[in-house]
């Protein structure tokens, strides 16, 4: 029992919330009460179930908890007062015999021990009380609806410690709401449970403790025992009358002298709270799920964006439309001023370049040709870059998750885009004209190739990537050529043959997409490590679930010395 639920506590602990979903916030308080349930109470229980009876004595403001505490123990050990909240960190008072287990720090570690009062409700006074006997102490909380956060806070936590359950309220105040909401908590978890009416007056005792049973009962609390104290006045120690608080007194003390009476309601509280463990992991592990569903749906959504963004650049660089604009004229430039055929001849081709550029002042065709490709790559992968960033952005703005995640620069491409994609392109001419002067597969091809400009032939193998796959002008290409595109085919084609003009256009194809994709990879991961940096793992449900198992295994198995199973609620009656 104690392993599975060391593993279910790793596994809830390891368990993260972070997206913004309905119910994620939840989702977290309900996690970490569990680890607090768990830290303060079950794991230190399961391990000395001999040890002391731990009764939490909880209430509303002003119900007289401290006044009650100090009177079943016979002293003023918790401060009493009419300013509230009165108790601001909880006070422990047990046997001396029994100083020594609650000093060791095993149930409710978090809280640093103390001999002193204090307002700090990270602490915890401890106080041995002579008058009350060994095997049973008593802790005063703070107030269930104290107006202070962390008291309330502090409250819920404790009587998730609790063995026992002594819950004090008042003639004027027993239909509260929110005690009920605490004793219906207390019901699921098993914890066993006793009440004090206090303050009750006389006249309308029979009546009040009437209706108060008829909501025990009402809430399945029918067989807690009730205790009811009238309105009456301290002594100077600020005691109730011994004669009032006897049947209460006489309650616990054949409580702690019974050993065995004592481990049915340690039994009884930890079977409960075992059991209710197991709803508390299902719901943990649907949101769990969820978290991961929605981690899943936001990548899948940038993925999609930019998926649509490569099949753009694919479908442009098939349907002709670079082949227009600038890249058209110089192309046109480039093969109807016979530029192509001079410079295929590389002495005369290089010598003719230097000597136009240095009496013209012009760049060569050739250059202003490369760059007219350059400058249309450039602006393509600019623009698709911009529409899928719009697009993703649009997704995650449209999903409470997604929203939380975004930033204003994410609905833009990166800063360094337009760099990226410029070197990108240089990258990829420069990789054009290495496939071709590297192209040795057919001997025939590298013979006749020798004799002509790599430049060249390179960009003529870059306005085919631009033209169509398979390097065949389509009508739409024709027409917004000039027909200078067939011109080109089919002076290369003579050259180098069919299959190896083929061959190069389809290899320089794909290097320009394989480095487009990465460009898109790295504009999709802007997106995508946010949902990472989250910390949403695959499969937390899963994990939950199979704990959840192996605790609920462990109960149903576990040995009679150490099953939390048997119930005693008989043994408080």
């Amino acid at each position: 029992m104690r392993e599975a639920l060391v593993r279910l506590r790793t596994v809830i602990d390891t368990t993260a919330y972070p997206l913004t979903l309905p119910g994620a916030d939840d989702s977290r308080h309900l996690a970490a009460a569990l680890v607090a349930q768990l830290d303060d109470y079950l794991l230190p229980r399961l391990a000395r179930l001999d040890a002391p009876l731990l009764v939490v004595v909880g209430g509303s403001t002003g119900a007289g908890k401290s006044t009650l505490v100090n009177s079943l123990v016979q002293a003023r050990v918790s401060a009493v007062g009419v300013l509230r909240p009165t108790t601001r960190s909880p006070v422990l008072v047990c046997g001396p015999a029994d100083s020594a287990w609650f000093r060791q720090g095993d149930l409710l570690p978090g809280l640093t021990r103390t001999a002193e009062p204090g307002d700090r409700p990270d602490t915890l006074q401890l106080v041995a009380a002579p008058a009350l006997p060994a095997g049973l102490a008593f802790l005063d909380a703070p107030d269930i609806d104290s107006v202070v956060d962390t008291n309330r806070a502090l409250a819920a936590q404790l009587l998730a410690a609790a063995d026992l359950w002594l819950f004090v309220t008042t003639a004027a105040r027993y239909a509260d709401a929110v005690p009920w909401e605490l004793l219906r908590t207390a019901k699921l978890r098993g914890t066993a449970i006793a009440l004090v009416l206090d303050r009750v007056p006389p006249a309308a005792t029979d009546e009040v403790t009437a209706h108060l049973a008829e909501m025990l009962a009402a809430h399945g609390l029918g067989a807690a025992p009730l205790f009811v104290l009238p309105e009456t006045v301290v002594d100077g120690q600020g005691l109730l009358p011994g004669r009032l608080t006897e049947p209460l007194r006489s309650w616990f003390a054949r409580l702690a002298a019974d050993s065995e009476a004592r481990a049915s309601v340690i039994r009884q509280t930890l079977d409960g709270a075992v059991t209710a463990l197991v709803p508390a992991i299902e719901n943990l592990a649907v949101a769990a799920d969820q978290q991961a569903a929605a981690a899943q749906a936001l990548d899948l959504r940038v993925h999609a964006a930019y998926r649509a963004a490569r099949h753009s650049v694919e479908q442009s660089l098939r349907d002709g439309r670079l082949l227009r604009g600038e890249v058209l004229a110089r192309w046109q430039e480039f093969v109807g001023t016979g530029d192509l055929f001079r410079t295929l001849e590389a002495r005369v081709g290089r010598l003719r370049d230097r000597l136009v550029a240095a009496m013209t002042g012009r760049p060569a065709p050739n250059a202003q040709l490369r760059t007219a490709i350059e400058s249309q790559l450039v602006t393509l992968l600019r623009e698709t870059a911009a529409v899928a960033a719009e697009q993703s952005h649009a997704a995650w703005q449209a999903h409470p998750a997604g929203a939380a995640l975004l930033t204003p620069e994410l609905a833009r491409p990166g800063d360094d885009l337009p760099e990226r994609a410029e070197r990108l392109v240089r990258d990829w001419q420069r990789g054009v004209l290495e496939l071709v002067r590297s192209q040795g597969g057919d001997k025939r091809f590298v013979a006749r190739s020798a004799a002509y400009a790599v430049n060249a032939t390179g960009l003529a193998v870059m306005i085919a990537v631009f033209a169509s796959t398979a390097f065949i002008p389509t009508g739409l290409e024709i027409a917004a050529a000039g027909g200078t595109t067939v011109a080109a085919q089919k002076v290369l084609e003579a050259i180098f043959g069919d299959q190896a003009i083929r061959t190069l256009a389809t290899r320089a194809r794909s290097q320009l997409l394989l480095l487009v994709d990465q460009l898109l990879d790295q504009e999709a991961a802007r997106y995508l490590t946010r949902t990472a940096a989250a910390g949403v793992d695959a499969g937390p449900g899963d994990r939950l679930r199979d704990a959840g198992r192996t605790l609920d295994a462990a109960r149903t198995h576990a040995p009679s010395g150490d099953d939390p199973g048997a119930t005693g609620p008989e043994v408080i009656r």
